[in-house]
């Protein structure tokens, strides 16, 4: 008795996706973070440390109380803090 021919079965392709072009995943931190965050620590170094040296001679150090002069400082570093947190 004679054998049949086997089907042969096309190469499976999946179906073409219609979301359009992937987007590239980028990987890395913006050019314009690590300069931001490190200006953000030293200002807020540097605004704390001028308080302590010579703020009773500034005067809009002079006029604040000393607690919000080194909370406005602190919220420079906080700044930093902050964007430290998104920098890869």
């Amino acid at each position: 008795m004679p054998e049949s021919k086997g089907r042969k079965k096309d190469v499976y392709t999946p179906p073409p996706t219609h979301k359009g072009e992937r987007k590239v995943a980028r990987i890395g931190s913006p050019s314009w973070l690590a300069p931001t965050m490190v200006a953000l620590f030293v200002i807020g170094l540097t605004y704390i440390v001028a308080f302590y040296v010579a703020g009773s001679s500034i005067p809009v150090m002079q006029d604040l109380n000393a607690l919000v002069n080194v909370g406005i400082g602190f919220a420079f570093i906080m700044g930093g803090f902050f964007l430290a947190t998104r920098w890869k």
